[in-house]
């Protein structure tokens, strides 16, 4: 009884992929993929999002046990905060990267004069862009594993004379692999695919913030078959990026 919603589910994924495929001229394929506008913006999207992805680890890590294991009134509202980005438009996160951070944003006026420079419309507001939408997937990942498993290890360890430190990385991190490799995957996927807060926040400047969401949209207007090549080839390192990135052991420790 379930294969029929099951199949109906796959065909709304599969489908608008064998449209593209439809679509494309295999002919032209190659040349369309190998132009240098095209070979930047791939460029591009892989750097950024391997340091959006590393800025989620170094930073969502530790939000996701603060906000599983801290008992303090308000925890709930903060949690419902950090998910934000999950529901807010892509748009409306990128504008609100621009007011905080850009000329007239406070912060944005403290790093200018305390730098002479400024964040909007550089590489390193891709970054940030990418970053802001591509943490909750890593925080949602690593929360619920931490709740699932609960904190008696840790509790224990600590009652035989574990220092926190200790108890973090011989206890806590491993209890986190499966879930931290699923959550590294996912937002590294999720910051390899941003348009809406990258464009509003960052521009898209070639070579500089014009990552491949970008040039699929800028080609879109010019060149039909060229955007639609590149969309192919997004995909294809997305699907590679989650079929391979994600070992076995990662999604055993899922299930």
């Amino acid at each position: 009884m379930l294969w029929f919603p099951a199949v109906a589910a796959l065909a709304l994924v599969v489908l608008p992929v064998v449209g593209l495929l439809v679509r494309s001229d295999l002919t032209r394929l190659p040349s369309l993929l190998v132009t240098s506008s095209s070979l930047n913006a791939l460029r591009l999207s892989l750097v950024t999002a391997a340091l959006s992805t590393v800025a989620c680890v170094l930073l969502g890590v530790p939000l996701a046990i603060v906000l599983a294991r801290s008992r303090v009134p308000g925890v709930r509202m903060l949690r419902s905060i950090v998910l934000l980005p999950l529901v807010l438009p892509p748009v409306v996160g990128g504008l609100a990267l621009l007011y905080l951070l850009g000329r007239k944003g406070f912060l944005g006026i403290l790093i200018n004069w305390l730098t002479g420079e400024q964040v909007p419309f550089t590489t390193a507001a891709v970054v940030i862009a990418q970053t802001f939408v591509a943490m909750p997937f890593l925080v949602v990942s690593l929360e619920g594993a931490l709740r699932g498993s609960g904190d008696r290890y840790e509790q224990v360890a600590s009652t035989l004379g574990a220092r926190p430190w200790t108890v973090f990385r011989r206890v806590t991190l491993p209890l986190l692999l499966p879930a931290l490799g699923s959550g590294v995957v996912l937002s590294f996927a999720r910051a390899l695919g941003e348009f809406g807060a990258t464009i509003t926040f960052a521009g898209s400047l070639e070579g500089v913030t014009r990552t491949l969401p970008l040039e699929v949209y800028t080609q879109a207007e010019v060149d039909i078959d060229s955007a639609v090549a590149l969309a192919l080839l997004l995909i294809a390192v997305a699907v590679l990026v989650i079929a391979v990135a994600r070992p076995r052991s990662w999604e055993g420790g899922l299930r």
